[in-house]
């Protein structure tokens, strides 16, 4: 008999993005066999070529707003699919919605056929704009539904909507987690998120851009942090949302001004003005984390941004 049937089986959609890679690298060392499922619309085969000829690793081409068809078992199915940045959701709103409404749905109804459990990758966007700071689950959330950044903003609150109605309809095993701002090596240099544009800047040699008098804030969170919270949330039995972020909350000023200083880059730091609905705070409390998974960030910033700058020293 082989060896293969005694282990577990995860289909990750999204599978060949930033995240969805990163995780497929965890659930291989966990001892899990995966399918990616992924249309390549944002995701990228750089991402995955490490696992060429794994053969605990399956990798299907695939838009997950059709029909998703896997023989044999499934233990796990994890929904990662879904552009994830400002610049890809306003060129593509529309994939953007029916990758959190219709993919959401043919997601669940994959793991309702195989019995498996369900994840859901949901953002901390489901707060909008928020009103409260840190941000909390219970909170409801300020987003406008119509404005530019609605497109992804209900899409996740949508697609934590179905997730909840299969678990309390159909009983199924499902989870939440809504991820701040998380950063890492794999990020797309040209995905318009902060992280990989003031670094792109700054190794380029170019002034670095931010928006507004750069006095909003953001939590930054090292992707293998971030990973090991959700694998732990999904080997759990909680079923609510649960917040997964690095509380050490900074301005994007000075961000930029420690992205200078670590690539020793003498570059300008110039203002444009905010865009519609852009987030003025952005923290996560993960009281809910810690103490129901035990979890909280371990990476300091300087390692993972120094870390991540290497990535992209290679690829500028």
């Amino acid at each position: 008999m082989s060896s293969n049937i005694t282990k577990p089986v995860s289909v990750v959609t999204g599978g060949a993005g930033f995240l969805g890679s990163h995780l497929t690298d965890r659930l291989l060392k966990e001892g899990h066999r995966v399918i990616a499922v992924d249309n390549l619309i944002t995701g990228n085969v750089a991402n995955i070529e490490h696992l060429a000829g794994n053969k605990d690793y399956k990798f299907i081409n695939h838009d997950v707003t059709d029909f998703i068809y896997i023989p044999g078992q499934v233990d796990y199915v994890w929904h990662f699919a879904s552009p994830a940045s400002p610049i890809d959701y306003l060129r593509i709103p529309i994939p953007t919605l029916k990758v959190g409404s219709l993919g959401t749905h043919n997601a669940l109804g994959l793991a309702k056929d195989k019995g498996a459990a369900f994840f859901l990758a949901s953002t901390s966007e489901c707060y909008g704009d928020p009103l409260i700071h840190p941000q909390t689950e219970d909170y409801w959330g300020n987003v406008n539904p119509i404005g530019p950044r609605g497109v992804y903003d209900e899409a996740k609150r949508f697609a934590e909507a179905i997730t909840m109605a299969y678990h309390r309809y159909h009983g199924m095993n499902t989870h939440i987690v809504r991820i701040f701002n998380t950063y890492g090596p794999r990020m797309r240099l040209d995905d318009g998120r902060v992280v990989p544009a003031f670094i792109g800047q700054a190794l380029r040699g170019q002034p670095l851009t931010i928006f507004g008098d750069g006095s909003q804030t953001r939590s930054f969170c090292y992707v293998s942090d971030l990973i090991d919270g959700i694998f732990r949330l999904m080997m759990s039995d909680f079923h609510e949302p649960v917040n997964i972020g690095n509380p050490r909350e900074m301005t994007i000023r000075q961000f930029a001004e420690e992205i200078l200083r670590i690539t020793g880059a003498n570059c300008p730091i110039e203002q444009k003005p905010l865009p519609v609905d852009d987030p003025k705070v952005r923290q996560p409390d993960i009281t809910r984390a810690k103490k129901i998974l035990g979890w909280e960030p371990k990476v300091d910033f300087d390692q993972g941004i120094r870390e991540t700058i290497e990535f992209f020293r290679g690829r500028v």
